[in-house]
């Protein structure tokens, strides 16, 4: 079991708690991401830097993702991609996709985009906070139990 994470739009909070997660469970985590980032020494924490452009880091994401991997992302179509090929995704606010949730969650994202292109104003996501965190820290710790 390995962790992919989305590394572009992740934020900073959500890295840290992963960073510990990989020397505290020796579990390894691979940032993908299309700039430079410090990571903290570890053998446990990898990263992979790939070039600009859309969907470029999500496609090395799907490439090398396998059954039973976690995906960090907030890319709802990348989630899905990743369930495909038997793995999972979690939001950094803690939402987990899997088979059973991921299409009609996607749905609901390509209905609101729809929405959005036709001029209604949707809102946007609540911000991120202590509550998210908390929840994206649980459905992790979750996660790795169950794989242990």
């Amino acid at each position: 079991m390995k962790i992919w994470v989305d590394a572009d739009a992740c934020p900073k909070e959500v890295k840290d708690i992963l960073f510990r997660v990989a020397d505290r469970t020796k579990t390894d985590v691979t940032l993908v991401t299309n700039q430079r980032l410090r990571l903290p020494e570890s053998v446990f924490i990898s990263l992979i830097q790939v070039e600009q452009g859309p969907d470029i880091a999500d496609d090395e994401i799907v490439k090398r993702c396998k059954a039973g991997d976690l995906i960090i992302t907030a890319d709802i179509p990348l989630a899905a991609r990743a369930v495909e090929k038997c793995a999972l995704a979690l939001d950094p606010r803690g939402t987990m996709y899997d088979k059973n949730n991921v299409k009609q969650i996607l749905s609901m994202r390509d209905f609101m985009d729809s929405m959005r292109g036709s001029g209604i104003e949707t809102g946007g996501p609540d911000s991120f906070g202590q509550r998210e965190r908390l929840k994206f820290a649980n459905e992790l710790d979750r996660f790795i139990a169950c794989r242990r």
